[in-house]
């Protein structure tokens, strides 16, 4: 946004010489725009921009968490998990030139029948990237099984859980390999590439389990390292895309609160939060057809004590239209 104002500025000042129309004024800042959409340092044989100026798409989304928990309590061994209501959106996007407005409509949430809050962000670039996803869910069920008793179930409204997941990448390979292509599709790969990736990671959550006694488990983490992403082209208009971002906690402060009682979960090695993507993509003329995934996997503790697993995914399909002059 700071980048379409400043060439707006631009525009107007140049425009101070001799008066100019709207329309002049609106075609100076197109042409600016578009000069700055097309430039870049690429590749062209393996990597391009979409020949129009224009991008509709249509987008639902899927998503899900899952909570496990295994360890030993008094000699005992135990494992619980905890999974959410997946929870469905319908998106609609319209692209200028890289800029992005998008609308999302959640039925089940309008008729009442989705209680929980989810904020999912996103941006791919040709170097940088990042995803956040916030979600504050209430409705957890699942289930616990302690050794030598019968298993529990444990119903809706009983955890409640607020997460904050960020992954961030930096693309060394990027005149080749295209994140946005399979993405956000505002480029387009043209033959099969792929490059190594530097990646940080951060996660925090507040759980509260209201069962025999009040539960809290308070969590930070952080965490750094290195992955590899690969586009593959098998034909003219296919692009199929896999990437896997392992990092490894290099800050961790988690701590489970019974009643007044405060117990710090120490670290054991190796703990770590994995980010995969994956993604397919069909186009022909102006239109292309996709799917693509997100997949968040932390792993804290040790089965000996106390191990904890969170995974949140999202799924993706989507259809779009390139519209404009080419």
């Amino acid at each position: 946004m700071n980048r379409l104002i400043m060439l707006i500025l631009l525009a107007a000042m140049g425009s101070q010489r001799a008066p100019l129309s709207a329309q002049n004024i609106f075609y100076r800042v197109d042409s600016m725009l578009t000069v700055n959409y097309r430039k870049g340092d690429v590749d062209t044989t393996y990597i391009t921009r979409p020949a129009t100026k224009w991008t509709v798409t249509a987008r639902m989304n899927v998503s899900g968490a899952k909570i496990e928990a295994e360890g030993i309590d008094q000699g005992q061994h135990f494992k619980a998990e905890m999974e959410a209501n997946r929870k469905a959106t319908l998106s609609m996007g319209v692209s200028y030139l890289g800029f992005t407005l998008s609308a999302a409509l959640n039925p089940a949430k309008l008729m009442g029948k989705y209680r929980d809050y989810e904020l999912n962000f996103n941006s791919y670039g040709r170097r940088f990237g990042f995803d956040v996803v916030y979600q504050d869910a209430k409705n957890f069920t699942g289930w616990h099984d302690h050794e030598g008793m019968e298993r529990v179930i444990l119903p809706d409204g009983v955890l409640s859980v607020k997460t904050l997941n960020l992954n961030a990448f930096y693309v060394f390979n990027s005149r080749l390999f295209s994140y946005p292509a399979a993405f956000s599709q505002s480029y387009i790969q043209r033959r099969s590439a792929g490059s190594f990736l530097l990646a940080a990671s951060g996660q925090g959550q507040h759980a509260t389990l209201d069962w025999d006694q009040e539960m809290q488990l308070k969590m930070t983490n952080i965490g750094i390292g290195a992955g590899y992403g690969y586009n593959y082209v098998p034909s003219q208009g296919w692009l199929l895309h896999i990437s896997a971002l392992p990092t490894f906690i290099v800050y961790s402060n988690t701590s489970m609160t019974f009643g007044d009682t405060r117990v710090p979960l120490h670290y054991h090695f190796p703990e770590a939060i994995i980010t995969g993507r994956g993604a397919v993509v069909r186009q022909w003329g102006n239109k292309f057809l996709g799917m693509s995934m997100v997949f968040n996997f932390t792993n804290i503790g040790h089965e000996e004590s106390l191990a904890l697993h969170n995974i949140k995914w999202r799924i993706r399909t989507f259809f779009g239209l390139q519209l404009g002059k080419r």
